[in-house]
C-alpha cells in the first residue's frame, strides 16, 4: 500500500472506531474498550509505518479535488512535525484508553465515552494532517465541539457543564478568529494550500494585512492553548474525567495552539509584531500560571495551572524569533507530554483509590502506594527540571535562549533571564508541594476510602511514560534526537541551527540558572509551608481578579442584558409580528433586487380556464378562512391551510410541474399531521370576545397586515409571471440544466438531477440541517411535561370517552396498519424512478414517513409500549454517512467530491438497468428524511401521550 493511502487510513481509523463504539449498547463495556484499543493501536502502527517515508525528507501528500472551481482540495499532508504530533496523539491516546478502562466507573456509559474520545483523536489528527487551511479550521472547530462533550461527559455535575461551556465558547470564538485570519492569508498567498502559504512567507510579512492576519491567527492559537488572557478556561475544565484531562493537557487540544504557531512560524514569525503578540502572551502566561499553581489545593488544579505555565513557556520560546528557540519549544512539547500525562494519571489514581484530590486532606500516601508514589515523584521531578530527566534538558535550552534574546526592547531582553529563573523557582515549588503534600507527612485520616495500589494494568501507562522521562533524560541524543531533528527540519528546512542534546555542557550560565531555580524553589516552598498548611483559598500578591468571574460577567452582559435589550428593541414573543417583519424585509429585498430589471417576457399567455379559476377561488377562500379561523379554532384553521396547500399542488400539476406537485402534496400531509399532534398540547385559547372599542383599536393593525399580505403575494406572483413569460436565452442557468441533465447527470428528471448532482452540496447541507433540527426538537421536548391547564378541551373529552366507544376506533386502525406496506411499496417505487421521472429520495422519504405516521396513529398515542418499526437515529446516521460516502467515493477515481457516474448493465428479466451513482446519494437522503420524520413524530407523539395521561388523571 502506498504511503498516501496510509494517510487516509490514519485519519479514518479513530472515526470508524468512534462510530463502532457509539452503536454499542451501554452494557457492552468490554467491547467498547477493545474497539478503542484496536483503533488507537492501529492508528499508532500506521503512524509508525509512515516514518520511513517522512524520514527520507519527503512530504507525504494525498490530494483529492473538493471544490475545484473555488480552488479547494481535500489535502492530507505529513512531514516530520506532523509525524511527531501524530505519534503523540496516537501513542498517548492508546495509553489513556488503557488507563480509562480501570478508571471509569461501571455505572458510566463507557461506550459513549470511548466514542467521544476516539472522535476527538480523529479531529486532532485531522488538524495535524491538514494540508489545506480551510480543512484545518474545520477540524480545529471539531476539536472544540468534541472537547466540550468530553469535558461535560459527567453532565449531571454542574462544574463539568460550566467548564465545558466555558471551553467551547472561548475556543470556538478563537476558531472563528482563526477562520478570518485564514481568509486573509489565503487572499495574500492567492491559495489556501498550506505549502503555497508557507512559500509566500515574504509576501505575507510585507503585506499591509499582515498585522490583522497575525492578530487573528494568534487569537485562535492563544485561546486554544490557554494563554493569557484566555488561560482561565483550562483549570475550569478539570471537572472532566481524569483520562480526558490527561489527554487534553499532554498531547491533545491545548497543544494545537502550539502546533499552529510552529506550523505557520516560517510565514508569520520574524517580525517585531510577532514577538510582541506571541512572546508577551507567553511570558505573562508562564509566570502567572506557575505562581498560581503553587497555591492550588486540588491536585488537578495544580497540574492544570502548571500546564498553563508550560504552554506559556513554549509560546514564549516561539515568540523569540529564534530558530534555536523553536527547537527548544518543539523539544519541550514532547517532554511535557510524557511527564504531564503520567502526573494526571497518578492524580487520577490517588482520587480513585483515596476518594479525594484535596492536598489538604492527603498526606503520607507513600506508605499505602509506594510504587505509584515513586512514579509520580519521578514525573514531578521531570516537571521541575531535575537533572537526568527530560524536563531538565528543555528547561536548560529555555534558559540559554533567554540569555540570547534580541527583541525590540533591550530592557526586556535583560530582564528575560531573571523572568526565566523565577519561572523555574515557581515550577520547583509547586512540584515539591505535589510530592510533599501527597506522599510524605503523617498518615492521612478521614479519607473517603482506604488508599491502596491500583490494578497492575492501570499503572502500566504511567510506568511507560516515566521510563520515557528517564531514558530521554539520560540518553537524549540516541532516543529523542532523531525525532526532534525530523520535526524541526520540516519547519526550518536547511536553516536548522546546530544544537546539542548532551546532558553535560560544562559549568555554563544556563546550568547555574537551573541550580538556582532548584535551590530557590526549595527555599520558596519552605517559606510558604505555613501559608499552605493554613489552607487559604486566595493567592497572595495577586489581584483578586478571576478570569472566570470576568467571563461570567461578560457572558451575562452579552446573553442577558444586551440580548434582552436587543429583544425589547427588535423582538416580540408573538408569532404574527415576527412573520410580518420577515415578510416586510423579504418584500423590500425582493423589490430592491428585482425592480431595476423587472420586465415581463414576450411569450404569449394562455387563456384562462374556468376550472383553474374555480380551483384558485377555492384556494383563496381556504387561505382567508384559515386566517379568520385562527382566532377561534386552531384545528379548523389547520384543515383550511391544508386545503390552500392542496390548491398549490393542483397549480403545479396544471403548470406541468409534477415533481413539485408530488413533493408539495407529501410535505403537506406530513406537516399537517405533525402540526395536529402539536396542537394537542398547545395552551388553551380563551374564548374570543371583541368589543366595538377593541375592534376600532385593532383596525389599523389588521389593515397593515392585510396590506402587507397583499403586497407580498402580489410581488411574488408578478415575479413568477415575469419568469414564466420570458424566453430562455442562451447561456442561462435554466437552459444549462435542461441541456446538460442527461449528458452530465444521466437523468431526464431535471429537478432530481439538480438536487442530487449539480447542486449536491446544497442537498447535503439541507439534509444535515434537517437532521440537526430533528435532534434539536427531540432534545427540547424529551423532558417537557405539558401543564394540566394547557390541555385542549377536545383532549379532555377524549379522556372521558367510555372504553367501549374507544374500541370502535380499532376498525380504521386495522386499515391504517395495512396501509403501511402499501406506503412502503410506493416509497420504494418513487425512490427508484426519481432520476428520470417524478420522485426521488426526498419524496420517497416523505411517503415512507406518511406510512409511519399511519402506523403510529393505528397503535394509539396512549400506548407507550407501541414503538415505530425503525430506529430514527440509526436511520439518520446511516443516511448521512451514505450520502457523504457516495460523494467521497468519487475521490477514489480522481474526481471531485460528489461527482456522479452513470452505469448501464443488463439483468435477467429486468433487462437494461440504468443506475447512476447519485442513486446512492439519493438513498442517503431517503434514509435521513425517514429518520428525521420519525424522530419528530416520536417527539410530538410522546408529548400528546403525556397530555392525554394528564387529562385522564384530571
Amino acid at each position: 500500500m502506498p504511503d498516501e493511502a496510509f494517510l487516509i487510513a490514519l485519519l479514518l481509523l479513530p472515526f470508524v472506531g468512534s462510530a463502532a463504539a457509539l452503536v454499542l449498547p451501554a452494557r457492552r463495556r468490554g467491547a467498547a474498550v477493545w474497539i478503542a484499543v484496536a483503533a488507537s493501536l492501529a492508528a499508532l502502527v500506521v503512524t509508525s509505518v509512515l516514518h520511513e517515508g517522512v524520514n527520507a525528507g519527503a512530504v507525504l501528500r494525498l490530494q483529492a479535488p473538493w471544490v475545484p472551481a473555488a480552488g479547494l482540495d481535500f489535502t492530507l499532508r505529513m512531514d516530520g512535525l506532523s509525524w511527531m504530533f501524530c505519534m503523540l496523539v496516537t501513542g498517548i491516546g492508546l495509553l489513556v484508553v488503557l488507563y480509562a478502562r480501570y478508571y471509569m466507573s461501571p455505572q458510566d456509559p463507557v461506550a459513549r465515552f470511548y466514542a467521544f474520545f476516539l472522535a476527538f483523536m480523529g479531529a486532532m489528527l485531522g488538524v495535524v494532517l491538514s494540508g489545506n487551511l480551510f480543512q484545518l479550521v474545520f477540524f480545529w472547530e471539531l476539536t472544540s465541539i468534541l472537547s466540550f462533550l468530553l469535558i461535560g461527559y459527567w453532565h449531571h455535575n454542574a462544574p463539568a457543564r460550566d467548564g465545558a461551556r466555558m471551553s467551547l465558547i472561548i475556543t470556538s470564538a478563537g476558531g472563528l478568529c482563526l477562520f478570518a485570519g485564514v481568509l486573509i492569508l489565503g487572499r495574500i498567498a492567492s491559495s489556501y494550500d498550506l505549502d503555497a502559504v508557507l512559500a509566500a512567507a515574504d509576501r505575507i510579512r510585507a503585506h499591509s494585512l499582515y498585522l490583522p492576519a497575525l492578530l487573528l491567527v494568534a487569537a485562535g492559537a492563544l485561546t486554544k492553548s490557554a494563554q493569557f488572557p484566555f488561560h482561565f478556561w483550562l483549570p475550569q475544565a478539570m471537572a472532566a474525567p481524569t483520562p480526558v484531562s490527561a489527554y487534553l493537557h499532554s498531547a491533545a487540544m491545548v497543544k494545537l495552539g502550539i502546533f499552529l504557531l510552529v506550523r505557520l512560524w516560517p510565514a508569520l514569525a520574524g517580525t517585531d509584531a510577532w514577538m510582541w503578540v506571541i512572546g508577551t502572551a507567553g511570558l505573562a502566561t508562564l509566570v502567572l500560571g506557575a505562581y498560581a499553581a503553587i497555591f492550588q489545593h486540588d491536585l488537578k488544579g495544580l497540574l492544570a495551572y502548571s500546564t498553563v505555565s508550560h504552554l506559556g513557556l513554549m509560546t514564549a520560546l516561539l515568540g523569540l524569533n529564534s530558530p534555536l528557540a523553536l527547537v527548544a519549544a518543539v523539544f519541550h512539547v514532547m517532554n511535557h507530554a510524557t511527564f504531564k500525562a503520567s502526573l494526571f494519571m497518578a492524580a487520577g489514581i490517588i482520587d480513585h483509590e483515596a476518594g479525594t484530590r484535596d492536598i489538604r486532606r492527603l498526606s503520607g500516601l507513600y506508605r499505602h502506594m509506594p510504587i505509584t508514589a515513586t512514579l509520580a515523584m519521578v514525573a514531578a521531578a521531570a516537571m521541575a527540571g531535575v537533572p537526568l530527566l527530560n524536563g531538565f534538558l528543555s528547561k536548560e535550552m529555555f534558559f540559554a535562549e533567554s540569555l540570547r534574546a534580541e527583541g525590540p526592547v533591550p530592557a526586556l531582553d535583560r530582564a528575560l533571564p531573571y523572568i526565566a529563573t523565577a519561572w523555574g523557582i515557581f515550577s520547583v515549588a509547586y512540584s515539591l508541594r505535589f510530592i510533599n503534600g501527597v506522599f510524605f507527612g503523617p498518615p492521612a485520616a478521614g479519607l473517603p476510602r482506604v488508599p491502596h495500589e491500583p490494578p497492575r494494568w492501570m499503572r502500566l501507562p504511567i510506568e511507560f511514560l516515566v521510563l520515557a522521562c528517564l531514558v530521554v533524560g539520560i540518553f537524549p541524543a540516541f532516543t529523542i534526537g532523531p525525532v526532534l531533528d525530523l520535526a524541526v527540519r520540516s519547519v526550518l528546512g536547511p536553516e536548522v541551527p546546530p544544537y546539542s542534546l548532551a546532558v553535560w555542557h560544562g559549568l555554563t550560565v544556563p546550568l547555574m540558572m537551573s541550580l538556582a531555580a532548584l535551590g530557590g524553589g526549595a527555599v520558596l516552598f519552605l517559606l510558604l509551608q505555613r501559608h499552605l498548611a493554613a489552607g487559604h483559598d486566595r493567592t497572595p500578591l495577586m489581584p483578586p481578579i478571576r478570569g472566570r468571574r470576568v467571563f461570567d460577567a461578560l457572558l451575562a452582559a452579552i446573553s442577558w442584558r444586551w440580548a434582552r435589550a436587543a429583544e425589547r428593541l427588535m423582538g416580540t414573543r408573538r408569532l404574527q409580528p415576527q412573520l410580518g417583519l420577515l415578510l416586510l424585509f423579504t418584500l423590500v429585498a425582493g423589490l430592491w433586487l428585482a425592480w431595476p430589471g423587472a420586465t415581463f417576457g414576450s411569450l404569449p399567455g394562455t387563456e384562462a380556464d374556468l376550472a383553474f379559476v374555480l380551483v384558485w377561488i377555492v384556494g383563496m377562500a381556504c387561505a382567508v378562512g384559515a386566517a379568520w379561523q385562527a382566532k377561534f379554532h386552531r384545528f379548523v384553521a389547520l384543515v383550511l391551510s391544508g386545503g390552500a396547500g392542496l390548491v398549490v399542488c393542483l397549480t403545479f400539476v396544471w403548470l406541468s410541474a409534477p415533481d413539485l406537485a408530488l413533493t408539495q402534496l407529501l410535505v403537506e400531509i406530513v406537516t399537517t399531521i405533525l402540526l395536529l399532534l402539536g396542537l394537542r398540547w398547545l395552551p388553551i385559547r380563551l374564548p374570543y370576545t371583541r368589543t366595538p372599542a377593541a375592534a376600532r383599536k385593532a383596525l389599523p393593525r389588521r389593515a397593515r397586515d392585510l396590506a402587507l399580505a397583499i403586497c407580498s403575494g402580489t410581488g411574488l406572483g408578478l415575479i413568477a409571471y415575469a419568469v414564466m413569460t420570458r424566453p430562455l436565452p442562451e447561456g442561462t442557468v435554466s437552459r444549462f440544466f435542461l441541456e446538460k441533465a442527461w449528458p452530465l447527470g444521466g437523468g431526464t428528471n431535471v429537478v432530481n438531477v439538480i438536487i442530487v448532482d449539480f447542486r449536491g452540496f446544497d442537498t447535503l447541507g439541507e439534509i444535515s440541517v434537517l437532521g440537526v433540527v430533528a435532534i434539536t426538537v427531540y432534545a427540547l421536548l424529551r423532558r417537557f411535561r405539558p401543564a394540566p391547564e394547557s390541555i385542549e378541551p377536545p383532549l379532555q373529552r377524549l379522556a372521558q370517552t367510555p372504553a367501549a366507544k374507544r374500541e370502535d376506533l380499532a376498525i380504521p386502525a386495522v386499515i391504517m396498519r395495512w396501509m403501511f406496506p402499501a406506503a412502503g411499496v410506493v416509497a420504494v417505487y418513487l425512490l427508484f424512478r426519481g432520476h428520470n421521472l417524478p420522485g426521488g429520495g426526498f419524496a420517497a422519504g416523505v411517503t415512507m414517513a406518511i406510512g409511519l405516521i399511519l402506523q403510529y396513529m393505528a397503535g394509539g398515542t396512549r400506548r407507550t409500549e407501541d414503538r415505530l418499526p425503525i430506529r430514527p437515529l440509526s436511520w439518520m446516521t446511516f443516511g448521512l454517512v451514505l450520502a457523504v460516502g457516495t460523494g467521497a467515493a468519487s475521490w477514489l477515481f480522481g474526481h471531485p467530491f460528489l461527482t456522479s457516474h452513470l452505469a448501464h448493465f443488463t439483468l435477467p428479466l429486468l433487462g437494461e438497468v440504468h443506475l447512476p451513482s447519485a442513486f446512492f446519494f439519493d438513498l442517503g437522503v431517503f434514509l435521513l428524511v425517514v429518520g428525521a420524520s420519525a424522530l419528530l413524530l416520536t417527539s410530538l407523539g410522546h408529548q400528546s401521550t403525556r397530555a392525554h395521561r394528564s387529562a385522564e388523571r384530571r
